[in-house]
């Protein structure tokens, strides 16, 4: 009777050393995944606050809207970066000077993007040469630079 009392308090033993073994796996489980969250809660917030200080503040509330104008121009006009600052500072916009340079200057661009999809309008809806849409580019409208202009044409399909 003994050796069965014995037999039987070594089993229990041994089923609670086990549980608890998996209970303590389930802890350190648990303590990693809160350690995990809380690294990416962290990853998180760096990013965000590597994103707030890698935007421009505008000097004042008129260049933050010749930056929003200039986003517009470039976005569906596909200007250039003289291009845009000439609107800016047209009779039409009226932006001061300052604050259209700080527009374009922070406005991020392809302008060589730009330029190439500027070539594609010309180039389907006027039917114009290659020659030409070059010509248009670099003209005193269009105002891209030289390097622009020619990877737009290199690049028109």
């Amino acid at each position: 009777m003994n050796f069965k009392m014995l037999s039987g308090t070594l089993i229990a033993s041994s089923l609670l050393l086990a549980a608890c073994g998996q209970a303590e796996d389930a802890t350190k489980d648990v303590g990693k995944k809160v350690e995990d969250t809380a690294k990416q809660a962290g990853d998180k917030a760096k990013e965000t606050a590597d994103k707030a200080t890698s935007e421009p503040k505008a000097p004042n509330g008129e260049a933050e809207k010749a930056l929003n104008k200039a986003k517009q121009y470039s976005d569906t006009m596909y200007m250039s970066k003289k291009g845009i600052y000439n609107q800016l500072t047209s009779q039409a916009d009226q932006f001061k000077p300052e604050d259209a340079q700080w527009a374009v200057d922070n406005l991020k661009a392809d302008y060589k993007k730009n330029a190439l999809e500027k070539a594609k309008q010309y180039a389907e809806t006027q039917n114009m040469s290659i020659d030409a849409v070059k010509q248009q580019l670099t003209s005193q409208f269009d105002a891209f630079t030289e390097e622009e202009a020619q990877y737009a044409v290199d690049n028109l399909k």
